[in-house]
């Protein structure tokens, strides 16, 4: 039942919001929607500004410049390649998801089914660096795909994926895990859109860039964390 469901939107006309710029998720993602059988898809790509550098003790997420332009992208596989400012009105798409992108127009959110795959469990992990704030925050690390609306990672939940925590992770394991989690979350984004329960999670504000100090904290309370969450195998009983 849940493959035909899946299959079921392959004829939909994909909109991808992106930056016009080396862009390693937009890759991954359109990569994975060509394989299950969508090929119509339009790549929006917004202008993109390159963020000051910071030092950080963990790389949480694998450098996105680690790849082609997303025009060059969108040209190796006929793909439409618009550029876009975030504000002017999209083409018609049925679906829109994000793969980049800062804050758009309320006359693009407008009667739009525009998707983000948020890498936290809303409304308990919001904003920025959500996978750092988890772990310091002792919140259950998770993906949540949602349609958003003009608030920082609000809207309807489509549907919430847990990331599986092992014995054995590192930080670096865990976070490649997460990001893995991600992008197959978005990329099967039609396999959860007759989702109906969501689990309720406490609501936090949502949070800026992880200070370095604070970082340091992170990674001293990951054993605890791992205790609390980690996936353990069951007991036997004799």
């Amino acid at each position: 039942m849940r493959e035909r469901e899946s299959n079921s939107h392959a004829n939909s006309k994909i909109g991808i919001i992106t930056y016009n710029y080396f862009h390693l998720k937009t890759e991954q993602v359109v990569h994975n929607l060509l394989r299950k059988g969508f090929n119509n898809i339009t790549l929006f790509a917004l202008p993109f500004k390159n963020r000051q550098e910071r030092a950080v003790l963990i790389p949480h997420r694998p450098n996105q410049v680690d790849s082609i332009t997303t025009e060059d992208l969108a040209k190796a596989n006929n793909l439409e390649f618009i550029h876009f400012d975030g504000k002017s009105d999209l083409i018609n798409c049925d679906f829109y998801l994000i793969t980049g992108a800062g804050i758009l127009s309320s006359k693009v959110l407008l009667n739009k089914k525009i998707i983000n795959a948020h890498p936290g469990i809303i409304p308990s992990s919001r904003g920025l660096d959500s996978f750092k704030w988890s772990i310091y925050n002792g919140i259950e690390l998770g993906i949540t795909l949602h349609f958003i609306d003009e608030n920082v990672d609000s809207g309807k939940i489509i549907s919430i994926i847990k990331t599986p925590v092992y014995e054995g992770d590192s930080l670096l394991t865990l976070s490649r895990r997460h990001y893995e989690l991600e992008i197959d979350t978005l990329s099967n984004f039609n396999s959860h859109l007759s989702n109906s329960f969501i689990e309720e999670f406490p609501i936090h504000e949502a949070q800026k860039r992880m200070p370095a100090d604070v970082e340091a904290v992170m990674c001293r309370r990951f054993d605890d964390y791992k205790k609390k969450y980690a996936k353990r195998a069951p007991k036997h009983r004799d």
